[in-house]
């Protein structure tokens, strides 16, 4: 069988490429070397650019109508016969509609199965609030055995993808509708499941961001640096398996910790991140951005981030709150036996 990390691909265009057009012509590169790869989709094929795999490969590729609950079992009947289906549907339909499929026919049965949703977050935030998903990394990283990622950009999305191709299992990727901006400028960065990439080092405020909130969160770090204040930013693409060993470094080295997501802080990477800090018996001064218990009014994408505080001005507004936490410097963390 191929596999996917051997991939060399380049797209001449990919500075105006969506998450969605990379991930289609990635996906389709690595279904011409390895035959397993089968593609479903559930009459979104021309929205989730899966259709480019139908245009090169057809007789692997499956429209399976307006059901994606059908298409999840079937996919993961697929599996069992040592396919690997990857499924492509928007976000709100892959993790709520077919949820108790995905929970019980790929999860449970421990099905090599890969989930790519977009239109995720408030990015189709024009189509109405039941086009948003501002729930799917919660939903998901409950099931057991689901790997979750959330790419920060395009090219990230194209090595997400392939990373996934090569891992044992049932995988979620989540991106946007597209239109996103890019965070990085090349192919030549590392990404690895479960290893949180470190953008900008900073000993004053760590943000932990998620998905198109990275972007915003480098531009924050950009203006506070411009008034003397040093900024970490850590890309948590992976929400499950998270990285522990990054976030407690963050803590202990910068003792304000805020994290940045275009989902509800309820069981999203807020939550995630909360859970290794509580485990971990640490404390610090800690923020949650994203949506508070709370559906998103309808608007374009840049206006909701806007106004949730999720964009650059939110968070240089929310560095302002955790600098004035004061903390002894001598404190002793270390936990007596």
């Amino acid at each position: 069988m191929a596999k996917a990390q051997g991939l060399t691909w380049t797209i001449d265009d990919a500075d105006h490429m969506t998450q969605a057009e990379i991930y289609g012509e990635v996906l389709t590169q690595i279904g011409q070397q390895n035959e397993k790869v089968v593609a479903l989709t559930t009459d979104l094929a021309k929205s989730t650019k899966i259709g480019k795999f139908d245009e090169k490969i057809s007789e692997r590729f499956f429209n399976f109508g307006i059901a994606e609950a059908n298409m999840i079992a079937i996919a993961s009947g697929m599996a069992e016969t040592g396919l690997i289906p990857v499924v492509s549907t928007f976000a709100v339909f892959a993790s709520l509609r077919a949820a108790e499929f995905v929970r019980t026919d790929l999860c449970y049965q421990k099905r090599n199965v890969k989930i790519i949703a977009t239109h995720s977050g408030t990015s189709f935030g024009q189509a109405g609030t039941t086009h948003h998903c501002t729930e799917d990394l919660s939903v998901m990283r409950t099931f057991s055995g689901m790997t979750v990622i959330a790419p920060a950009d395009a090219r990230e999305t194209g090595k997400a993808v392939a990373a996934v191709i090569d891992r044992e299992g049932p995988c979620y990727i989540r991106i946007g509708r597209g239109f996103e901006p890019p965070l990085y400028k090349d192919m030549e960065f590392d990404f690895e499941i479960g290893k949180a990439n470190r953008l900008r080092d900073g000993t004053d405020v760590a943000v932990i961001a998620c998905g198109p909130c990275v972007v915003h969160a480098m531009d924050a770090a950009e203006q506070a640096a411009a008034q003397g204040v040093s900024v970490r930013v850590l890309n948590m693409h992976t929400i499950k398996p998270i990285d522990e060993a990054a976030i407690l470094e963050a803590v202990m080295d910068t003792r304000r910790v805020i994290t940045v997501e275009d989902h509800s802080v309820i069981g999203g990477l807020g939550s995630a991140v909360a859970e290794v800090i509580a485990k971990s018996g640490k404390g610090c001064a800690y923020r949650m951005l994203g949506y508070q218990d709370e559906f998103s009014i309808v608007g374009y994408p840049d206006d909701l981030m806007h106004k949730y505080k999720i964009d650059a001005d939110g968070i240089m507004e929310t560095i302002g709150e955790v600098l004035k936490a004061e903390f002894e410097e001598d404190e002793d963390w270390e936990d007596e036996d």
